[in-house]
């Protein structure tokens, strides 16, 4: 059963189609990605489906209500997590909840105990008094997650939730979303981070210039890769002096070789291993391991689209420079 269903949906802003007519839908209680290089349309859209830009034209269905005439009802069953937090400096984390919480009606009893929980939860709880400003870039994050689910929302919206922070705030997030989600919470996450995706999505959609040019679950986008055949070769070295000779010796393969000790094979039909071993034996080289490398979605996200993962880390840090400046 879907909780939100887009139909044919558009954003002009003065003659330019950020958002040109896309359809897709999300499953209650799934996690649903969506992907797409910085400019692609992800936050326009996530900006329509939460009432913070109205369509050009289209429609949002979202738990069964008209998504465009009726948002500010569906405010009340959903959570906003923006890319850059949108807490208040001087008030501690406590009070940030406490207010978030009055904002969605939440009596003063209730509300507090709902962000000592919270902040029990993310591991914050030490530093519950201590005011926004003073947290890591980590801990904000954390704390503006908990604050997008004070109400306990339906539908969460996840603009970016781990850029820019350390490896371990990273990683906590990721189990937080996770366990999120293990309670019956349907999960709209953007990020440029395809690992990530491939992590935590069940279904992904791919956005370029405003277009959703791919759609389907993880493992069927994968088995479209898996049309391409790959194995990877270590040895002990001395590759680059039969570089050439392993190429012309395999005209029928598309042969990688990264420095002096690893080479990707790789072939539209399955590879006979054999060929390759002995190449290698005869040219006195050793073999340390042979095995078979699997499709992985940021290969197929660079296959749709064309666009390579690193170009779309750049464009999003050079995005967030701007922002400072």
């Amino acid at each position: 059963m879907n909780i939100l269903e887009v139909k044919n949906l558009t954003k002009d802003f003065d003659g330019f189609m950020a958002v040109k007519g896309v359809d897709f839908s999300v499953k209650r209680g799934e996690v649903f990605g969506f992907l797409g290089p910085n400019g692609a349309g992800k936050t326009t859209t996530i900006n329509m489906l939460t009432g913070l830009a109205r369509p050009t034209s289209g429609t949002i269905n979202l738990a069964g209500e008209d998504g465009v005439k009726n948002v500010k009802k569906l405010q009340q069953i959903m959570g906003i997590v923006p890319d850059e937090s949108n807490l208040y400096d001087d008030l501690s984390g406590f009070d940030n909840l406490t207010f978030c919480a009055s904002l969605y009606g939440m009596e003063k009893t209730r509300r507090e105990k709902r962000a000592q929980e919270l902040l029990a939860q993310f591991r914050l709880a030490d530093t519950g008094k201590r005011p926004f400003k003073a947290y890591s870039k980590g801990m904000k994050r954390k704390l503006t997650i908990a604050a997008g689910i004070i109400h306990d929302p339906q539908i969460l919206f996840l603009d970016e939730p781990t850029t820019g922070i350390d490896v371990e705030s990273a990683r906590q997030i990721r189990k937080l979303i996770q366990n999120l989600n293990k309670k019956g919470t349907t999960i709209f996450l953007t990020t440029h981070y395809i690992e990530e995706a491939e992590r935590l999505c069940s279904r992904v959609g791919f956005i370029v210039s405003g277009k959703i040019v791919r759609l389907g679950t993880v493992n069927e986008l994968m088995q479209e890769a898996q049309n391409e055949h790959t194995v990877q070769f270590s040895l002990a070295g001395g590759l680059l002096n039969v570089k050439e000779a392993l190429r012309s010796r395999f005209i029928d393969y598309t042969v990688s070789i990264d420095g002096d000790t690893t080479v990707k094979i790789q072939s539209p039909s399955p590879i006979n291993l054999i060929p390759f071993i002995k190449f290698f034996e005869d040219h006195n080289l050793m073999v340390y391991e042979a095995k078979i490398i699997r499709p992985s979605l940021e290969e197929v996200f660079v296959k749709v689209t064309g666009i390579e993962l690193k170009n779309m880390k750049q464009e999003k840090e050079g995005g967030r420079r701007r922002k400072k400046q």
